[in-house]
């Protein structure tokens, strides 16, 4: 008796096919080719690193890792995100400088919500410089790729969230909360959710909240620099004070850029891993917020993390860099692009006739269709020795295949074809009769005047 099995797939995944497939690739292409001109190099590194390498950089979100059984003595897990291989890659070959993008799935042992764009196993697109340079020019780029980013993709109105863990650091410090605190604190903002959370599990004392509160609830743009600017006990400490150095320059740099309209300086913004050292940042658009997705791109700066795979000691190779979520995108972008529904195929090649001795041209058309195939235009044709006109316009009709070229009982032999541009009634529009020498360069000229 054959074993029933449960005809799904794991929690936290789904399959990708047809339209999706062509949307995703949509996003991959345009995320790849603003990485690629801002002269970024492509890298891939295993699904799977060895555990030690993960552990201990995820701060409270390391129980969201997926480890593996042991396999001959080396203990292994998928990894989370492809920030900590690539920073194991640096040390490995010892490299202090570069611009790097990957684009790969990663892996994380949450509550799913597909719809949302929260899966189990989904893609990120990263792009990191890593390398020593002049305070904050690199991660003014990293954020001027991702508002580019988010433009190209059309994915509509988005604001870039911006803080930096030094001054939260800082806040925290001054506001009287114990070393061993801070890092659990910064990884459960924003606050308003988590208040008593930190005052029943954590410990805090409420009157600590309550001050840290009147801080993290704080945002606006260089205005609100301004404000930290003038506050003494902000600037009377050594790590708060460093904080604001780096965004004042950080400022300026965006001012230059022309996109200081899309930043939101909001001190309720901590990123949970604990690799961050200076700068943070995280985009939301309308939709996504609309939709409770919540970010769909993050990253900042992340000074320290080379260093802890170097054999050198006190090797350091500051990194700061952006993480994109192509799940939660897709989400936003499917919901209203459905241009990106239509099929890659251009041209469907038919045959029309008739008769006993017709042979429905079977080899000639897989003659025209190599002929375009060569040429590079996206053909096919029904699977069928003698079809008849209607199943091969409804199949060309189910692929939303805009052209069919036509090869006709008494137009073929005389070396000619007919090409017509299909959703038009049949009986409105014959098509126009073009010289199979000439196929190539009509079909290129018409996919070039319909935008395919």
């Amino acid at each position: 008796m054959a074993l029933r099995v449960a005809l799904k797939t794991p929690k936290g995944t789904k399959d990708w096919c047809h339209a999706d497939i062509r949307l995703r690739d949509h996003i991959f292409a345009t995320i790849a080719a603003v990485f690629a001109a801002h002269g970024a190099v492509p890298l891939d590194t295993p699904v799977f690193e060895r555990s030690e390498i993960l552990a201990g950089k995820y701060g409270q979100d390391a129980k969201l890792i997926y480890n593996l059984q042991d396999q001959g003595g080396e203990l292994c897990s998928l990894r989370y995100d492809l920030t900590v291989p690539f920073a194991r890659w640096l040390a490995m070959n010892n490299i202090l400088q570069i611009k790097r993008y990957h684009i790969a799935k990663v892996y994380r042992r949450d509550q799913p919500a597909i719809a949302k764009g929260r899966l189990r196993e989904f893609y990120q697109c990263d792009f990191d410089i890593a390398g020593s340079f002049d305070p904050m020019i690199p991660d003014a780029e990293i954020i001027k790729i991702l508002c580019k980013v988010l433009a190209d993709l059309d994915i509509g109105s988005f604001t870039v969230k911006l803080n930096h863990r030094k001054l939260l650091d800082g806040i925290f410090q001054i506001c009287g909360v114990p070393d061993s605190l801070i890092r659990p604190i910064s990884s459960a903002l924003p606050w308003d959710a988590v208040r008593n959370e930190m005052i029943l599990e954590k410990g805090l004392d409420p009157l600590v909240a309550d001050k840290i509160a009147s801080y993290v609830k704080l945002k606006g743009g260089h205005d609100l620099l301004e404000i930290l600017e003038r506050d003494p006990a902000i600037t009377s400490n050594p790590s708060a004070s460093a904080a604001l150095k780096d965004l004042g320059l950080l400022f300026n740099y965006l001012a230059a850029l022309s996109i200081l309209d899309k930043i939101s300086f909001d001190l309720s913004l901590a990123r949970g891993l604990d690799y961050y050292t200076g700068i943070i940042y995280e985009a939301v658009t309308q939709a996504s917020q609309d939709d409770s997705i919540g970010s769909v791109a993050a990253g900042g700066r992340y000074d320290d993390l080379v260093g802890m795979f170097a054999n050198k000691p006190n090797t350091i190779v500051p990194c700061v860099g952006i993480s994109i979520g192509v799940e939660r995108v897709f989400s936003i972008l499917k919901s209203r692009t459905p241009i990106i529904d239509q099929n890659s195929v251009q041209v469907y090649v038919m045959a029309f006739g008739g008769g006993k001795d017709w042979t429905g041209f079977i080899a000639e058309r897989l003659s025209i269709c190599n002929i375009l195939w060569d040429a590079g235009i996206k053909a096919e044709l029904l699977y069928k020795n003698k079809p008849k006109p209607r199943p091969q316009f409804e199949a060309a009709e189910r692929g939303k295949i805009p052209l069919a070229v036509i090869l006709g009982q008494s137009e073929y032999p005389n070396g000619q074809v007919r090409v017509k541009k299909l959703g038009l009634k049949l009986d409105s529009d014959q098509g126009d009769l073009v010289n199979i020498g000439d196929l190539v360069q009509y079909l290129l000229k018409t996919l070039t005047e319909l935008k395919l």
